[in-house]
């Protein structure tokens, strides 16, 4: 069984999930309102083309929808050195005094994080950065330096106690996608950012949600539509091309969600009607029924989904999504747990059978990209066709694009 998923795999070439996206159907910037998207809406092997606000008429009474609460946060940031040299650093993950990104936006005095640098060779290993900044009416000097020059992570320690998302809000600006080939401007801190946003520490947006609105939340609540949350911080990773030749030499981006008891609540009360809004939420749930089987078949209780981990095992190995997820509450139920922090890095490519997610609502994204390979694990070869259209229909591409709502081929 094993060596036969693996051959599959190994078969499917990077080019074959390419298509060509001529630059000026990518999206600069967004529409207004939010909910004057397009929205294709994909099933059974027929497309439709109408607008995101027709998004509840789609949907069945009590689907659920599962949306990722990441908030994004400035994580760009710019030092100048005494020679005038410009130093640019990202943030990307935190690694002391904690690795749980939300904790790590409390800390008080000092921090190491993973960063993304910019014009490292002028950032000596002996360099100490400092400036000076406004923080709620308080002047605060932040420091910054290396803790590992070789792993890229960086020191910040400021002299006020001040928790570091106050400094993060005073000192950066938000990073945008780099194909979107602009400045950050004043519009995005709101535009790049979903209207029901809470968890700060994403350096990316889940830019499916940037098109819900409060009249489109009505319009769900109405006809019995709920939602539940997850928080998923998305990384830079996101953005990684796949430089492999074979899915399975791509090395994948690992990345953190937190899991609440009422989320897994909603999801048991009907495992058949799960729909997650965006490629975050998709994997976060589908990382969470494979969290669940190594619970059920008790291999251990660490949250941490590898990236083929899912792909030997057989039908008949494997608990239904109702039985994982009563193993995830047994599990929190016995530790009293309120919320669960895992870590996946979990690879959806064609061959992959979805556990818990029937559906998506999902932008278009770029050619040959890990997220191209999600949607054609979803949809089958008709992603082609699904692309096709909507260029051939005037879609608008990638984080500031149209929508599109897709229903799993069985």
């Amino acid at each position: 069984m094993e060596n036969n998923w693996l051959e599959k795999a190994e078969s499917l070439r990077i080019e074959s999930f390419d298509y060509d996206l001529p630059d000026e159907r990518i999206a600069r910037y967004p529409l207004n309102p939010r909910d004057s998207s397009k929205l294709l809406v994909y099933d059974k092997g027929e497309i439709q083309h109408q607008k995101f606000t027709d998004l509840v008429e789609n949907l069945s009474e009590n689907t659920l929808l599962v949306f990722n609460d990441t908030k994004v946060i400035p994580a760009r940031a710019y030092f100048q050195k005494e020679t005038g040299a410009t130093i640019e650093i990202l943030l990307l993950h935190p690694e002391l005094p904690t690795r749980i990104i939300n904790d790590a936006m409390l800390v008080r005095d000092s921090c190491a994080w993973e960063c993304m640098i910019g014009n490292k060779k002028r950032f000596k290993l002996t360099d100490i950065l400092s400036t000076d900044l406004i923080v709620n009416g308080i002047l605060v000097k932040l420091r910054v330096a290396y803790h590992d020059y070789e792993k890229n992570l960086v020191k910040l320690w400021w002299d006020q106690d001040i928790e570091f998302l106050d400094i993060v809000q005073a000192l950066g600006e938000i990073p945008l996608p780099p194909y979107l080939k602009r400045d950050t401007e004043e519009g995005d801190k709101q535009t790049y950012q979903t209207v029901y946003a809470r968890q700060n520490g994403a350096v990316a947006a889940p830019t499916a949600g940037l098109h819900f609105t409060e009249n489109v939340f009505k319009n769900l609540a109405e006809k019995g539509i709920r939602r539940s949350f997850l928080t998923l911080h998305v990384g830079a990773g996101t953005f990684q091309p796949i430089k492999a030749n074979s899915v399975t030499e791509h090395k994948m981006h690992s990345e953190q969600v937190v899991y609440s008891r009422q989320l897994i609540d909603e999801l048991l009360k009907n495992t058949e009607s799960i729909v997650p809004v965006g490629t975050t939420s998709l994997r976060s749930l589908e990382s969470l029924y494979w969290f669940g089987v190594k619970l059920f078949r008790a291999e251990t209780t660490v949250f941490n989904i590898e990236k083929l981990y899912p792909y030997p095992f057989s039908a008949d190995e494997l608990p239904s999504a109702y039985e994982s997820l009563t193993a995830i509450a047994k599990y929190m139920d016995s530790e009293n747990l309120d919320e669960i922090v895992g870590e996946t890095e979990i690879f959806i490519f064609p061959g992959y059978k979805f556990r818990l997610c029937k559906g998506l609502v999902t932008n278009y994204h770029q050619p040959g990209s890990t997220l191209i390979l999600l949607v054609a694990a979803l949809v089958g070869e008709d992603w082609q066709r699904i692309y096709k259209e909507a260029m051939d229909n005037g879609y608008r591409f990638l984080s500031y694009g149209d929508s599109s709502l897709l229903w799993r081929r069985e």
